[in-house]
């Protein structure tokens, strides 16, 4: 994955006791490849325990106010999660990948009123896209789940702007604690119709976005449905994955003889029809893009020019896309004796 590019932390400050924000010191020489559309993400690479990490995290500034910004909390087990809230200090230097993804709100394509829906640390993109969208005027509404005031990233921040912005309604849903003005439990269709067709009633929604779990994802998604709101007004991203598998992908065996165009590279070898085309792909040596490896974060996009690939999950891709030959290549594997893959056509 090329373009990455060695960026010292500039500032690290303490959001809740698990999650901290980190702003890293873009060059000027480097500020046109690092501009971005709020919503979107960096892929973040270093070395630990001689290992290399790749992670991607979601910008949580807008796009004017010119920083490269993301909020990472610690999770159970995480690797760079970990070193993130525990060891990383400022003037640290770390490989960063431009902004990409497709997860977006630009004011010109989206306009009109945007209601939210995050749970836990889903609110990064949401504060470049609540913030975008009140800069230009926008009213926005903000759905936020968390287990308690302590554990909420960016309350303050968030307290804050609701003060400053009268056209921002904020309402906090806390599953482990109670708080004056604050609904208690998980995000739910019940929470959702409160904010839409209570507190809210007399707005006009033109988008919809909403981060977090997929659980809450698809709660937040068929309530919208069933309140008759237009799928493609309904915008959504992934942080963590419980999907099951397709049997028949993982089931895949045999030789295929793949061709890959990575950076104007072609690369031709065989592999393994079990394994997924990334993984034979970074077997060979080849800088492909990628970041989660689990099908949430979209680095991975790659396009079939020629043969055939199915995948374990896709929850990021729409039919359209599929359509056009696009496939995650975390999760693809080939079923044609050969196919050909090109990451620089998408």
């Amino acid at each position: 994955m090329s373009g990455f590019h060695s960026l010292e932390v500039r500032h690290i400050h303490r959001e809740t006791p698990s999650a901290v924000s980190v702003e890293f010191h873009v060059p000027e020489v480097l500020q046109p490849s690092f501009s971005f559309k709020a919503g979107q993400h960096i892929t973040i690479k270093t070395t630990l325990n001689g290992k290399e990490i790749r992670r991607s995290y979601s910008l949580c500034a807008t796009p004017k106010e010119n920083k490269i910004k993301v909020a990472i909390k610690e999770i159970e087990n995480g690797t760079f999660s970990k070193y993130a809230n525990q060891e990383l200090t400022e003037g640290t230097i770390l490989n960063v990948h431009p902004p990409e993804g497709k997860f977006v709100y630009t004011p010109s394509s989206h306009k009109g009123n945007i209601a939210l829906f995050a749970a836990g640390s889903g609110i990064t993109p949401m504060m470049s896209i609540l913030k975008t969208a009140l800069e230009y005027g926008n009213t926005v509404a903000l759905l936020y789940g968390n287990k308690s005031t302590e554990e909420t990233i960016f309350h303050d921040e968030l307290i804050a702007l609701a003060d400053k912005f009268p056209n921002f309604y904020l309402k906090f849903v806390y599953s482990q604690s109670r708080t004056e003005n604050a609904l208690t439990g998980r995000i739910d269709g019940a929470s959702v119709n409160y904010v839409l067709k209570n507190q809210m009633k007399a707005t006009d929604f033109s988008h919809y976005y909403i981060c977090g779990p997929e659980e809450m994802i698809a709660t937040v998604s068929d309530t919208l449905t069933t309140n008759e709101v237009a799928k493609e007004t309904i915008h959504f991203e992934l942080f963590t994955s419980s999907a099951k598998s397709n049997a028949a992908a993982e089931a895949v065996s045999g030789k295929t003889t793949i061709s890959i165009t990575v950076d104007d590279e072609d690369f031709t070898f065989d592999m393994d029809a079990s394994e997924t085309i990334l993984d034979a792909a970074l077997k060979q040596k080849i800088d492909a893009p990628y970041s989660c490896q689990g099908g949430i974060c979209s680095s991975c996009i790659c396009r079939v020019t020629e043969g055939k690939a199915i995948m374990e999950k896709n929850q990021i891709l729409t039919d359209s896309e599929l359509a056009e030959g696009m496939i995650l290549a975390c999760q693809a594997h080939p079923v044609t004796a050969t196919i050909a893959i090109d990451f620089d056509d998408i």
